[in-house]
């Protein structure tokens, strides 16, 4: 069996919990509940933390070290093409991805 590093798991899982949040609260507005906001504020610190640049611009290998969802979508989540997301494109996306569960 194949062991699953702890970073991942914590970043699936917090997509995973986020993505939950925004498809149960989809038609309150942001800052309407404390979950979202604790959410979004684990969202911001984890992307603070991958982001070793400090540029507010997340490129595929800082998403791989740290946020591994991100990583793994990060296509769909670049939607400009540029070879780095921000954190606004992010959160759109798992706005999006929780508004088609």
């Amino acid at each position: 069996m194949q062991k699953i590093p702890r970073a991942c798991v914590a970043g699936i899982l917090g997509f995973t919990i986020a993505t939950a949040v925004f498809a149960q609260t989809a038609t309150q507005p942001m800052g309407a509940s404390p979950h979202i906001e604790q959410v979004m504020h684990g969202l911001q610190t984890r992307f603070a933390s991958a982001n070793t640049t400090h540029d507010g611009k997340l490129t595929r290998a800082q998403a791989s070290s740290s946020m591994p969802m991100v990583a793994r979508h990060f296509d769909e989540i670049d939607t400009q093409k540029t070879g780095y997301v921000t954190l606004p494109q992010i959160e759109a996306f798992m706005h999006q991805h929780a508004a088609q569960r």
